[in-house]
């Protein structure tokens, strides 16, 4: 009987990045770039990946006619580059999220809560340059809400940032992620940013900064928690 061929999430002839994409298609989920595909790395492929990209990266650097061989800042930097993006700077995308203890609102806390600011780095998903801000959230508890520890925030909004972004996403995966996390009444994320796409090429502006925000539940429909809430942050210092 001629033997099966291997589904190709399996192949160990494939490439890690095609075997990776096989399984995301197989199970019909998508892989944008400010997606996290964690669940579809088996043990050990993040190396196999590293090495990948490292490879690919050396050829991007052979195509900018960089002389690697005798440029001695340049002999490590496609494997600098590679760990980089995957360990840190793109790490949101191949990591789970990270663990959150949650407590019980036993005091029936339902009075406003911020957080903030919270210092987001990220990289524009258009020129991959750097997205550098601050982030405040806003919540109002139920007797229902889980509540978390303070530097949980930070963690998850990191976890979030450290992919591929637009602003505009980014803020909305935020307040998704923490509203399924919180479940509280009511939630406001507001974030500041610099975008390097600007400061870097293009019209070259260093002075512009994008703020914007993602309002759910009681900040959406009370305006004067809203206005509460944006006068607390005060944004101008």
């Amino acid at each position: 009987m001629p033997k099966q061929p291997l589904p190709p999430g399996d192949d160990p002839d494939l490439p890690v990045s095609a075997r990776i994409r096989a399984r995301i298609r197989t199970a019909q989920q998508r892989f944008n770039a400010n997606d996290n595909i964690s669940d579809f790395l088996e043990p050990g492929e993040l190396d196999g990946l590293l090495e990948e990209v490292a490879g690919k990266m050396q050829g991007v650097l052979e195509s900018l006619v960089i002389d690697t061989q005798s440029d001695h800042n340049t002999q490590d930097t496609a494997r600098r580059v590679a760990k980089m993006y995957l360990t840190e700077v793109f790490r949101g995308r191949y990591a789970p999220a990270p663990p959150v203890t949650e407590f019980p609102n036993a005091a029936f806390l339902n009075e406003l809560m911020i957080v903030g600011p919270i210092t987001v780095r990220s990289a524009c998903s258009h020129h991959f340059c750097p997205i550098m801000g601050r982030l405040w959230i806003g919540l109002m508890p139920n007797e229902h809400s889980n509540l978390i520890g303070l530097s949980k925030y930070s963690r998850l909004a990191e976890w979030i940032m450290s992919r591929p972004q637009i602003q505009e996403e980014a803020i909305t995966q935020i307040a998704e992620l923490l509203m399924d996390k919180v479940t509280p009444d009511g939630l406001a994320v507001v974030m500041e940013a610099d975008h390097f796409c600007m400061h870097w090429r293009g019209v070259k502006d260093s002075a512009t900064k994008m703020v914007n925000s993602a309002m759910r539940g009681s900040f959406l429909k009370d305006a004067s928690l809203r206005r509460e809430f944006l006068s607390l942050i005060n944004l101008k210092d």
